[in-house]
């Protein structure tokens, strides 16, 4: 089985497939990276895909189609990607195992490289 750079949870991909239903332009996807930003170091981007950027990494899960920028896939590894409701309003959330720290105001994260070595053996056990 090939290894995902992300999955989606059901919530994440409902919400992706209404931003999709309710654009006003041709959206096939969403596209995440990460981007400097903040006092602990970067943050999630995510933007409207009308037409995939050659060389992004591609994943296709609960019907839906996500892009990566090349530039974000060792930070992004093993990341899950949900979306979460609450009564203060709702928002994608990303658990993901390479998050070393996050600035108190919630802002931005501190991202380091996948363990690729770690992700292999786990792999192999598997």
């Amino acid at each position: 089985m090939p290894f995902k750079i992300m999955t989606l949870t059901d919530a994440a991909a409902g919400r992706i497939t209404e931003i999709i239903e309710d654009s006003d332009k041709p959206v096939i996807g969403l596209r995440v990276g990460i981007r400097n930003a903040g006092c602990a170091g970067v943050s999630y981007t995510m933007d409207y895909v009308t037409e995939p950027i050659p060389g992004d990494d591609h994943i296709s899960e609960r019907g839906v189609d996500v892009w990566i920028d090349p530039k974000a896939t060792m930070y992004l590894l093993g990341t899950v990607m949900d979306f979460e409701e609450s009564r203060m309003g709702s928002s994608f959330t990303f658990k993901n195992p390479n998050q070393t720290g996050a600035c108190g105001c919630g802002e931005s994260i501190t991202l380091k490289p996948a363990d690729l070595k770690a992700i292999a053996e786990a792999r192999a056990g598997a």
